[in-house]
């Protein structure tokens, strides 16, 4: 049996409830040092929107990789609503595999998971944002994400 296959056997992907909390927070706090957020983190302010995502998967859903049971990668999608994108649409707002499992197609498979799982929420099309430089660009773009022509500009309602 090839390594990897071993390997992608012995961990776990399950959809994450509020029990799975802290375990989401100390990854989101994992990558905050390798690729961190444009905006603030606030571990409260997080803590209390996670919280919020978590108990209404109209916002979106969550799914927490263990291996064994420790917490090694999670995937966070969100929902909205556009009409140049038909509709419902799905954001891959987070995904972050620790750095010691990276390679092992860890990243590949929330990837899938991503767009089965946003399928079967009713989603035309699946987003994602990346920063510049990061090493999962090419990842992305293998699996089928264009980059655009236009740019991501957000303003905060509330300085």
């Amino acid at each position: 049996m090839p390594a990897i296959y071993f390997l992608l056997m012995s961990i776990s992907i399950q959809l994450a409830g509020a029990s799975d909390l802290d375990a989401l927070l100390f990854l989101m706090r994992r990558m905050q040092i390798d690729d961190p957020w444009g905006e603030a983190f606030d571990e409260a302010t997080v803590r209390q929107s996670l919280s919020e995502l978590l108990a209404n998967p109209q916002f979106g859903i969550a799914y927490l990789v263990r291996q064994q049971q420790s917490p090694i990668a999670y995937l966070v999608i969100c929902f909205d609503y556009s009409l140049e994108y038909r509709g419902k649409g799905a954001w891959i707002d987070e995904l972050f595999v620790d750095a010691s499992h990276r390679g092992q197609g860890i990243g590949t498979r929330l990837l899938d998971l991503a767009e089965r799982a946003s399928r079967e929420q009713g989603a035309q099309f699946l987003h994602l944002e990346v920063t510049h430089g990061n090493r999962a660009n090419e990842l992305y773009r293998l699996r089928g994400f264009v980059d655009h022509s236009r740019f991501l500009m957000s303003k905060d309602l509330f300085p």
